[in-house]
């Protein structure tokens, strides 16, 4: 916190006069009452009033140095400023097929992945966190950030539609969605670069193969962590018809053994969710991972602050007023 105004505080010279005025005149003007001997009230106890005789005279003194500092401008520091903080690197690359759809986790694989991936992200602060989809094809939907909230916003905005919409084809390119994650992580210069790779089946588009896109990982430092979601058998799948939609049982098709090889290959780890409760306790799992340091980039913007201090000020102005007509009331 900045103040623009700083000449006001020399207003706050005024106090030593006050103060002394206080303790060496005032008490002249004070009721007294004559008593013939008082003797017998130097033993006597100090009542919490006695004690507290002074307290008006110091909330005022409070009241005036909170005026003060509201009139001095205070205000909020805008800049940029360099902070280093502890994180990692890491590339979300999330299945957006349409069989993600699938009602065996509730509601249904897409939502809970992104409950879960948004817990994650909030759990980590200080990590760089991008997000790759991918279907038949892969792109990016966030590099990169610490800007959180806009990362999270994306997430949200993730849908199964683009594929059934036709903006890119239906499928499952495990290859290319991790070997897009990678192509964020491999300029990085941290020293703890991490992929979660979650999907619900098995590589079936794309030009490049899951084993390579690992290999290709493992060249650049990078750690991937798979994740295969769903049942282990059936799962329900609500296909559209005329008038609403029929539920219908479609077969969960994991390539368990690929997963695996990729996360064995970057020294990773595979994980298998065939429900909610699982697919966080994965999450939980690799949260625990390795925190390293990079710098960040923050801006602050300046805003007036005084409202605070004038607040403050009031509020005490009242109660010395208050104790001064009651506890305080001196009679005449």
């Amino acid at each position: 916190m900045e103040f623009a105004s700083k000449g006001y505080f020399l207003l706050l010279l005024l106090l030593i006069p006050y103060i002394l005025w206080y303790f060496l005149y005032r008490k002249k003007n004070a009721p007294t009452m004559r008593m013939s001997d008082t003797k017998k009230y130097q033993y006597a106890p100090k009542s919490l009033r006695v004690r507290l005789i002074h307290l008006p005279m110091v909330l005022r003194c409070i009241c005036f140095v909170l005026i003060v500092c509201a009139m001095a401008r205070p205000q909020t520091h805008t800049a940029w400023d360099n902070k280093t903080v502890e994180g990692i690197d890491i590339m979300l690359a999330m299945d957006v097929s349409t069989s993600m759809l699938a009602e065996d986790l509730r509601p249904n694989r897409m939502e809970a992945a992104k409950d879960v991936a948004t817990e994650f992200i909030s759990g980590r602060p200080n990590d760089n966190i991008g997000l790759t989809i991918f279907a038949g094809e892969a792109f990016t939907q966030c590099p990169m950030t610490t800007d959180h909230a806009s990362l999270l916003r994306l997430l949200q905005a993730t849908r199964t539609d683009i594929a059934a919409r036709g903006l890119i084809d239906d499928g499952t390119a495990v290859g290319m969605g991790l070997a897009n994650a990678v192509s964020r992580l491999k300029d990085s210069k941290s020293k703890s670069k991490v992929v979660i790779l979650l999907t619900d089946g098995s590589n079936n588009m794309g030009e490049i193969s899951p084993m390579t896109a690992a290999e290709i990982a493992k060249s650049f430092g990078i750690r991937v962590y798979t994740i295969g979601v769903g049942t282990n058998k059936v799962a329900p799948y609500p296909m559209p018809v005329a008038g609403g939609v029929q539920y219908v049982n479609i077969p969960v098709e994991i390539d368990t053994k690929t997963l695996s090889d990729i996360a064995q290959t970057t020294d990773g780890n595979f994980y298998r969710a065939t429900n909610n409760n699982e697919l966080k306790k994965i999450y939980r799992d690799i949260d625990k991972l390795e925190k390293t340091k990079f710098n960040v980039k923050h801006f602050a913007k300046r805003y007036e602050a005084y409202q605070p201090f004038a607040l403050a000020a009031l509020l005490v102005l009242l109660v010395e007023i208050l104790l001064r007509i009651t506890w305080f009331r001196r009679i005449p």
